[in-house]
């Protein structure tokens, strides 16, 4: 029973018409009884249970599940807003705190990414912006689960790519906007979007420069190249410059920047710490790609048998012992699909059928879906289970993901109990066809623990697994579902994610996030635009429409309608 949308009355209604009938049985009917409220001043059906399923009884026992998982929220809303951040978060000093004064009330570490370092001083920075803020912001760390993800490709070469915006003829319309300043001064304000960020190592030398200034210097290609000072702006922890370049260029350490004055003595400044390109391979209609269990050092030495062939590496042992010709495989959440031509014990050869015209881009540690294989999972991996360890000193919820049956949940309970995490809120996540069918058994498995808990729908594997047209019907369900058993959900993949990357929603990314207040948490993922992506979605969450709810009225709300 969903008892926020148009479900909420059934049982009392259920409850009521009982009630009724007894009453109309032994002729004890009183017209000022209240049968929805289960008041009787005669004969009852069970005096100690008759008020514990009425309408208000049930919502606000399925708002104290929610808040125990969750938190409460402070501003007025409803529904919570969670965020996923990664190693970003430790480069700015002010972003977690811009994310909770945006709205964010959950922050999301994936375990499948960075390392108990990065993880320690994200959790660090939630802390003491929350603190400061004086606004709660609860952590929830996913384990990693047994994904299958594509293995690390070589590393590209460290270059950053500056390039002014030109239009149809090739003419510049505006110059390139780069970020000069120390590493140590940290990344632009986020207000500031910069087309390349550049660190140098001489913070004197970043000092010196005035509005109006040019610099020059000779990029990777060796041709010739300017850039102009048009801001100085004042940061964190020193100063940095916003400069104009005109003409694309290529950056690499070591580039040497010159800055002559009539009036003063020539500066030098090196550019520092340009990150390596992320390595990639693009894939078209028609290409075939061998997929093998070597690691990324051992796959420039593979033979080729055919012209053309891409190659990349899975390190999972359940994806070759799985596949057979003939069955469709994935990659990055469904945007490259291929189906199996050939299989041995160390590689599998794929023949792509969908990808971008222009052809898709697909990288290191991207997802792999295999929807129609026979695949059987561990529930929880031995990473997961080293994970657990700092997941139960530094957070409040863990997310459990890719849950298929009662035995993961059985394991799980097992390694909860086995480290005393009966407070730890748990969340299921919903990834696979198995993980929603067996949803009732899995829910009712993991209520007899005294553990939080919620359900994740994640749209992205969930929508590969099962397919596109199935989701909506089987995410109406998994809401339902939930409601019936008063568990709070969480909503994620892709909630306004053109917002989140360029900064511009599409009109049903809007309509789609005010579907959020129906669940108790919406998920955002991370993205140049994210912050701001956060305040539409906190404006959405808080229209006075949100207050308008479709409701199926009760069977009987007194007795006076029997007169």
């Amino acid at each position: 029973m969903n008892l926020e949308i148009i479900n909420l009355h059934v049982l009392s209604s259920l409850n009521a018409s009982i009630r009724l009938l007894e009453a109309l049985k032994s002729n004890s009917l009183n017209p000022k009884d209240s049968i929805s409220a289960g008041i009787f001043t005669e004969k009852r059906l069970d005096p100690q249970n008759d008020g514990k399923f009425t309408i208000q009884t049930m919502r606000e026992k399925a708002s104290s599940n929610s808040e125990f998982l969750l938190g409460r929220l402070q501003d007025g809303r409803t529904t919570h807003i969670m965020v996923t951040v990664g190693q970003e978060a430790t480069e700015n000093e002010t972003f977690i705190t811009d994310l909770i004064k945006a709205g964010t009330s959950i922050i999301r570490i994936n375990c499948a990414h960075g390392n108990p370092s990065i993880w320690s001083e994200i959790i660090k920075r939630v802390k003491e912006s929350s603190q400061m803020l004086e606004k709660r912001c609860r952590i929830l760390m996913d384990l990693a689960g047994p994904k299958l993800r594509t293995g690390k490709l070589k590393s590209g070469p460290s270059v950053v790519k500056i390039s002014p915006k030109k239009n149809a003829s090739g003419n510049v319309v505006f110059p390139a906007q780069v970020w000069l300043s120390h590493r140590e001064a940290g990344p632009p304000p986020t207000h500031f979007s910069p087309d390349a960020v550049l660190f140098v190592d001489d913070q004197q030398f970043l000092s010196e420069l005035e509005i109006g200034d040019t610099i020059r210097f000779s990029d990777a290609r060796g041709k010739k190249r300017m850039l102009r000072i048009s801001k100085k702006i004042h940061v964190f922890s020193g100063t940095g410059c916003v400069a104009e370049c005109t003409r694309t260029a290529y950056v690499q350490s070591g580039t040497e920047l010159h800055l002559k004055g009539k009036k003063r003595r020539s500066q030098l400044g090196k550019v520092v710490d340009v990150p390596a390109l992320e390595p990639y391979i693009r894939l078209r209609v028609g290409d075939l790609l061998v997929i093998s269990r070597c690691s990324s050092s051992e796959l420039d030495e593979l033979p080729v048998s055919m012209s053309g062939t891409h190659k990349i590496t899975c390190s999972s042992g359940y994806l070759f012992d799985s596949v057979k010709p003939g069955e469709p495989i994935a990659f990055d959440d469904g945007k490259i699909w291929g189906v199996i031509k050939g299989t041995d014990i160390s590689e599998i050869i794929v023949s792509i059928t969908h990808a971008s015209p222009k052809g898709s881009k697909l990288g290191s540690d991207k997802s792999i879906n295999i929807p129609e294989s026979n695949i059987r999972f561990e529930g929880l991996t031995s990473k997961d289970l080293m994970d657990l360890e700092f997941v139960a000193a530094h957070a409040d919820i863990v997310g459990v993901s890719f849950v298929r049956d009662i035995h993961d949940i059985v394991v799980l309970r097992q390694e909860l109990e086995k480290r005393k995490l009966q407070n730890l809120g748990v969340i299921l996540k919903i990834e696979t066809k198995s993980g929603f069918e067996n949803l009732p058994l899995m829910l009712l498995e993991a209520m007899k623990s005294s553990n939080p808990l919620g359900v994740m729908i994640a749209r992205g594997d969930l929508a590969v697994e099962c397919g596109w047209e199935m989701l909506a019907d089987m995410q109406e369900e998994i809401i339902s579902l939930c409601g019936a058993a008063h568990i709070p959900v969480v909503w994620a993949t892709q909630v306004l994610e053109s917002l989140v990357k360029s900064g511009v929603p599409t009109r049903a990314e809007i309509t789609d996030a005010a579907h959020g207040r129906r669940v108790r948490c919406v998920m955002l993922n991370k993205g140049k635009h994210i912050v701001k992506a956060v305040s539409t979605l906190d404006n959405i969450l808080h229209s006075k429409s949100a207050e308008r709810k479709v409701v199926v009225k009760p069977i009987l709300l007194s007795s006076h309608h029997l007169r």
